[in-house]
């Protein structure tokens, strides 16, 4: 899938400048990387704030038009307002087409509701990872993984070394050792007869909102005890 999106130049910096840019409707922002200076630019808010609900613009490489340049770049960090849908400031990153970059890819399931554990066993599939951290050239960074969930029995758990990587990835954790956990299917323990018949009288002993007095309820039923003590007060 790809990706444009267009930026300017920007020449105003500082705290002042960026709210003026703001209040335009525009994005401040920056480029770095490949070996080149930090460039400050502004992006147009409509459209960043659009495309940033779009899943793939976080792990894909997107093709930057920034005036009359081209480059590819990855969105590296993006604030945004704690209350408002206003999008303060963005990052991205310049792609050396050379060198490996490391991007946290999602992982999208597939094949659950036919898998043994599930539709055999009746269990549940935990996701236990939704994003797995890749090691690639740019040309080969996937939009996600597909994670095959069609074989895997109860009880048993996908690992990162069961995953079938595209071509020219490899998971950062893997190559480090670390075989996480990708996917696991569980049964739900079922209550035995004694744990059912202590739920059931237990909620039987529990008190019913009817039967709780209300405040005006309570006043009512002290009145009788308020007049007798008054009584007793004059003689």
């Amino acid at each position: 899938m790809k990706i444009e999106i267009k930026a300017e130049p920007r020449s105003l910096q500082g705290t002042g400048a960026s709210r003026r840019l703001r209040r335009e409707s525009k994005v401040p922002g920056i480029v770095y990387g490949a070996g080149k200076d930090a460039q400050p630019i502004l992006l147009d808010h409509k459209e960043l704030f659009f495309k940033l609900k779009l899943e793939a613009f976080h792990s894909s490489v997107l093709d930057m038009e920034i005036g009359t340049e081209k480059s590819q770049v990855l969105l590296r960090d993006y604030q945004m307002h704690p209350f408002k849908q206003l999008v303060l400031h963005a990052d991205f990153q310049r792609v050396d087409p050379n060198k490996k970059i490391h991007m946290r890819v999602p992982l999208h399931f597939v094949n659950e509701a036919v898998s043994p554990g599930v539709k055999l066993a009746g269990g549940q599939v935990q996701h236990v990872v939704s994003v797995l951290d890749v090691s690639c050239l740019a040309k080969d960074l996937p939009e996600f993984i597909e994670v095959d969930l069609g074989n895997l029995q109860v009880g048993h758990s996908l690992h990162v070394s069961g995953l079938k990587m595209p071509a020219g990835v490899e998971s950062v954790a893997l190559a480090k050792g670390d075989d996480l956990t990708i996917a696991t299917i569980v049964v739900q323990r079922q209550l035995t007869a004694e744990e059912e018949a202590a739920l059931a009288a237990a909620d039987s002993a529990a008190p019913s909102a009817a039967d709780v007095p209300t405040t005006a309820q309570k006043a009512k039923e002290d009145e009788p005890a308020k007049d007798a003590k008054k009584d007793d007060k004059k003689k």
